[in-house]
């Protein structure tokens, strides 16, 4: 025979009003907590940037004045830069210390890589080098073309590109020959077709003088 307690409480008593009335409160602070925090990650989910155009750099044809040309195989290094260059965004700059990007642009690879790929590619339409490569293409290598990207932005209406390089021999690790380069070209226009127009000749002129200095050199 079970005893039963006189002094406790029924288990199963129904809830006082005042007990309801506590768990209503925290029914509605629980609810409001959640609604909160549904508020909050909504606002940190950025809206999605809309699709941006995607532009290439052209690199020069030929190049005149090269003379007889050179046997030399030519090694071209992926450029140094900083963060801010090493990207796919095309950089304006409306004062020296501000950096910005241009919206709704960007370039096909990063600049680093753009301007390597097409380094090589306007040595190798010069008909006047002996190979022209990028690491790991496996060729026996005379010198090696090691560059650091200082300037490639749109400053006060022009596109400038400026480059720092070295001319290195690639059996005894000497330099050759240190270089600044620096080309500019002023934009038609405001607009990302402006701006790339402006970058192509530019990027034209550099080329054109790296090719001629390094023929000269090798």
């Amino acid at each position: 025979m079970r005893c039963k307690n006189k002094n406790m409480p029924e288990l199963h008593q129904r809830a006082s009003p005042a007990s309801g009335a506590r768990v209503t409160g925290l029914h509605r602070l629980l609810v409001t907590g959640l609604a909160a925090a549904l508020l909050t990650s909504c606002a940190l989910i950025k809206p999605q940037e809309a699709p941006r155009d995607t532009f290439e750099l052209t690199a020069p044809a030929s190049v005149a004045g090269l003379g007889g040309g050179t046997s030399a195989q030519i090694l071209v290094k992926l450029p140094t830069s900083l963060k801010a260059i090493d990207s796919d965004r095309i950089i304006v700059k409306p004062s020296p210390s501000v950096v910005t990007y241009l919206q709704g642009a960007q370039w096909s690879d990063t600049v680093p890589r753009l301007l390597q790929a097409r380094l090589v590619e306007a040595f190798e339409n010069t008909g006047r080098i002996g190979a022209t490569a990028r690491p790991g293409d496996g060729l026996v290598i005379d010198f090696q073309l090691v560059s650091d990207i200082r300037r490639f932005e749109i400053s006060n209406g022009d596109a400038i590109i400026e480059l720092s390089i070295k001319l290195l021999a690639d059996k005894s690790g000497l330099v050759r020959e240190t270089r600044i380069f620096t080309a500019t070209s002023p934009a038609g226009g405001s607009d990302a077709q402006a701006y790339v127009a402006a970058f192509d000749a530019a990027f034209d002129d550099l080329a054109k003088g790296i090719i001629r200095w390094v023929v000269g050199q090798v």
